[in-house]
């Protein structure tokens, strides 16, 4: 079983728009002492899979790991099935990016990344990636700007060139460790909408959902995840579908950020509070932000029924 700290533990290989590892001390404050399954809908850069999973805390239990971004899943399968492959592929870029990192960015963006993604969706983007695309998908997150994924309207991956002096690019060892975590034997990596991963969650389930959040103001809107978007009406979805759960015995920990909406979502709606559901404020840090000002300490949501980690009392929204 490994344990936190030890080497041997996994850490996300893709940075992502709301990537958790720096709240995790927080969301470890709402882990519950037992559950059957664990599903994910959004699972992003995974950085809570992964840490509950270097705590040995999956071991045994049914994983469902989901998103609504095929290249997402796409890339752990491959990670999962190939990993030497992608990793071979990564050192080549990696290599590329050192000789002449712009010219070698925008060629691999452009005429390679784009065009192996065109041919993968037009086939439905259903089923593992091909090593080599999914090791371009990993180069480009690692050295584009600020992290970001983000698809124009023809829906190529359209992101610059970022200002790192030396970015992490193939770190071979995590990715073993990330491969051999994904290759759980009752995990299942899937694609899809939130709600239809999570029809079939029953009583005593572990769901952390950890949506594209509401942005706190119009400048900081960022709903194009998908080409589907994320938007108010999606959020409403979602606060009905953790309501839903709820009642249905199932363990729910949902984070968003703490604007207007989500505060009238779930702090100030009864029905949240009926069942068992609270809003915790928590200090976060953004590391993902147009504005180098703007990627200090701010304030989040955790919302849950989950009763919280007696060590430290953490505020609810509705006593702050």
């Amino acid at each position: 079983m490994a344990t936190t700290g030890a080497t041997s533990d996994a850490r996300p290989i893709l940075k992502w728009a709301g990537g958790k590892r720096q709240l995790l001390p927080e969301i470890r404050r709402f882990y519950p002492p037992a559950f059957a399954r664990y599903i994910e809908p959004f699972v992003g850069s995974g950085a809570v899979f992964l840490d509950l999973h270097n705590r040995g805390r999956l071991e045994g239990r049914p994983v469902t790991l989901a998103d609504s971004n095929a290249d997402v899943i796409g890339c752990y399968q491959a990670v999962r099935d190939r990993v030497e492959d992608v990793i071979a592929a990564l050192r080549a870029l990696e290599a590329g990016h050192q000789r002449d990192h712009a010219a070698h960015f925008y060629d691999v963006r452009d005429r390679r990344f784009n065009p192996l993604r065109r041919t993968q969706v037009a086939r439905g983007g259903a089923g593992p990636y091909p090593p080599d695309l999914a090791a371009m998908l990993i180069y480009l997150n690692r050295t584009g700007y600020n992290g970001l994924y983000r698809l124009n309207a023809r829906g190529d991956f359209n992101v610059p060139l970022g200002r790192y002096t030396s970015p992490t690019i193939c770190d071979a060892e995590n990715l073993r460790h990330v491969s051999a975590a994904l290759a759980h034997p009752r995990l299942r990596l899937q694609a899809g909408t939130f709600d239809g991963v999570l029809a079939s969650a029953k009583a005593g389930d572990f769901i952390y959902v950890d949506p594209p959040y509401a942005p706190v103001s119009d400048t900081a809107r960022f709903t194009s995840y998908t080409a589907l978007g994320f938007g108010p009406a999606e959020q409403e979805r979602l606060r009905d579908l953790a309501v839903d759960l709820a009642g249905r015995g199932c363990w729910v920990l949902l984070s968003n950020s703490t604007a207007p909406e989500i505060r009238r979502l779930y702090a100030e709606d009864r029905r949240v509070r009926a069942a068992g559901l609270r809003a915790y404020k928590v200090p976060a840090r953004r590391a993902i932000n147009s504005r180098a000002s703007a990627r200090g300490p701010v304030m989040e949501y955790l919302i849950t029924n989950v009763p919280r980690n007696p060590t430290r009392s953490l505020p609810a929204s509705g006593k702050v």
